[in-house]
């Protein structure tokens, strides 16, 4: 049973949240209803920490450092035969079950607790995965991976740690497929099949509760299928996304959860924890409490066609196959495209008011008398103390030691206004243009230094974390 320990704080990349829903605590299990820490939101169950002294509130682009050269290195697919498909009978979890401890006992050997490390972001995260394959496929969430630089996963019922790779993931799905490296003879957990849940059908959800390093079940009934949710950032600075189709349960499903189980009273895994509501069963305006949804997860069924296509190395739209490309800037982010208006939207959202470019580390002190060349993490990240005079681009707040920007001469200050031959009219923008290439490919680009100075250059992309 799971106590009621509060939320661990999150940063950048952390757990995400769904206004406007209302949920209670779980029946058999999760969080006990009129708890002073519940809030009126819905959490992505990643849980994220800053590191002691890490920036807080800046807003990076897509372009992240790489991760090691071992992460990167090409491995061959492992087809779509690798990935289970639902299982052929029902999997409903009513009529006669196990009890909830005969229900750990057929799913945990099955779950990895996975850490990960987000070294430039000054960050560590904790979520859950679901072995597929003996061979050390593991099905999670996007958001669990993502922006890591670092991931390992521990196989809950040996303790036994292995170092991970990203096979591909599908960031609009919330699913991604990542691969243990050196894992054999694992225990994949018993897939059921998502078409024939019912609600009202008893469950129990399973995963890495509040990021503790062990398995934690939470009772619960499902309380509707076919839901639509739409989630942000628990601090409400990230762009929202909405997933469809969605399993909810009463359940007490918390942050550390996502990417395992929701598994039936016979012990059959029929989705994926994603989401969970934060509001008390005493805040609620329903006739009905106890099958108020607090959680959400995504049928299995879904989960694992994704993994199936990222599996057979189908990339599309939505789906990435491998890392993405980086050329190692942190930026603003979105869609304005003055450069001085996203300096200044800048230090507008972190409420320092002492003149432009005023972040110094974050402190509040004003700009630092010199700026680094290069950053080595986000800590000290500062917003430029000047920008380039350019009408519209995409503002570079600083490079990464080492990467192909810092190495191609780009600095703080600087406006990148056109790649390969297209113009760059935002943040937002660089990122889609990035998108269309893979790493391992150079390309062009053109920025505007802090001086006025116009350069063209060759930069070599690599490969970047999981977003």
């Amino acid at each position: 049973m799971r106590e009621d320990s509060g939320f661990l704080p999150s940063g950048d990349g952390g757990p995400r949240t769904v206004p406007g829903h209302s949920a209670g605590s779980g029946a058999g299990g999760g969080r006990p209803p009129g708890s002073s820490r519940w809030r009126t939101l819905i959490t992505h169950l990643a849980v994220a920490v800053l590191a002691a002294g890490a920036a807080t509130g800046v807003t990076l682009g897509l372009d992240r450092p790489a991760p090691p050269a071992s992460a990167s290195a090409a491995a061959p697919l492992p087809g779509s035969g690798a990935v289970p498909s639902p299982a052929t009978s029902p999997a409903a979890g009513g009529g006669t079950g196990t009890g909830e401890q005969q229900v750990v006992n057929k799913v945990e050997p099955g779950l990895v607790v996975i850490n990960t490390t987000m070294q430039y972001n000054g960050e560590a995260g904790a979520g859950t995965g679901m072995v597929i394959n003996p061979d050390g496929l593991v099905l999670t969430n996007n958001h669990v991976i993502e922006d890591s630089t670092k991931i390992t996963a521990t196989v809950a019922a040996t303790g036994k740690t292995y170092p991970a790779t990203v096979i591909g993931y599908d960031k609009t799905a919330d699913v991604a497929l990542i691969r243990l490296q050196g894992a054999a003879g694992l225990r994949a957990v018993p897939v059921g099949n998502s078409a024939s849940v019912r609600d009202g059908d008893p469950v129990v959800a399973l995963g890495n509760a509040e990021g503790q390093g062990t398995i934690i079940p939470a009772g619960g009934q499902v309380t509707g299928t076919g839901k639509s949710i739409t989630a942000e950032d628990q601090g409400g600075t990230a762009a929202t996304e909405t997933l469809h189709g969605m399993i909810s349960t009463s359940a007490g499903i918390v942050p550390g959860d996502s990417g395992g189980p929701l598994a039936t009273a016979a012990g059959q895994v029929i989705g994926m924890d994603t989401a969970g509501n934060s509001v008390s069963v005493t805040q609620q305006q329903t006739a009905n409490p106890q099958q108020a949804a607090a959680g959400f997860a995504i049928p299995i069924d879904t989960a694992l066609s994704v993994a199936r296509q990222i599996a057979a190395g189908h990339a599309s739209s939505t789906v990435t196959i491998g890392y993405p490309p980086f050329i190692g800037i942190f930026t603003p982010g979105g869609s304005q495209s003055s450069p001085l208006a996203q300096a200044q939207g800048q230090e507008q959202q972190n409420g320092f008011g002492d003149g432009f470019g005023g972040f110094g580390g974050f402190n509040g002190f004003g700009a630092p008398a010199t700026t680094p060349s290069c950053y080595t993490s986000n800590a000290d990240l500062t917003i430029p103390s000047a920008v380039a005079p350019a009408a519209a681009g995409a503002l570079v707040d600083g490079t990464v030691c080492g990467s192909p920007a810092a190495t191609a001469g780009l600095i703080g200050g600087s406006v990148i206004t056109v790649v390969n031959g297209t113009p760059v009219t935002s943040p937002d923008g660089l990122t889609s243009i990035l998108a269309r290439f893979r790493p391992g490919t150079t390309i062009s680009v053109t920025w505007t230094s802090p001086a006025g100075k116009q350069t063209t250059s060759s930069l070599h992309l690599t490969a970047g974390p999981p977003q």
